[in-house]
């Protein structure tokens, strides 16, 4: 998975299996982990990663740069990524650029978040919402 720091913004290369450790940034050395924001999946490949190798939930929410809705959705995702740093890790799909990764997941409306545990779609929410909405209903 490709992290931005979030001290210099360079781009640091870090398994899935490890997004729970403590890491620094290879150029800063600022604190780069634990993961309080919300992470690009640049590829299929890297959502393959995160969801076989993740230890904990992983939040998926699938989005598109044109959508008022999920450009209003996103700061509230900021906030639950830095609520439940260390328990869960939330991504994000451009369903234009990542089409067949919406398709496989059947996304017929954005903004929709998937919950995944163990790999498995546990929750599936749709619409714009508050953080404390999603965390409610997400259950983590």
């Amino acid at each position: 998975m490709n992290v931005a720091c979030p001290t210099c913004d360079r781009t640091n290369r870090v398994p899935a299996s490890r997004l729970l450790d403590r890491a620094r940034c290879a150029a800063c050395k600022g604190p780069l982990l634990p993961l309080e924001r919300v992470i690009p999946i640049a590829s299929a490949d890297d959502l393959a990663e995160l969801t076989r190798d993740a230890k904990v939930p992983v939040l998926i929410d699938f989005w598109a740069d044109w959508c008022a809705p999920c450009r209003m959705v996103g700061p509230e995702l900021a906030r639950v990524a830095a609520r439940r740093a260390g328990h869960l890790i939330v991504g994000k799909v451009d369903t234009e650029a990542l089409p067949e990764v919406a398709a496989r997941f059947d996304i017929q409306s954005i903004p929709t978040m998937v919950l995944l545990r163990d790999g498995r779609e546990a929750t599936r929410l749709s619409g714009a919402m508050p953080a404390a909405a999603i965390l409610a209903r997400l259950g983590v």
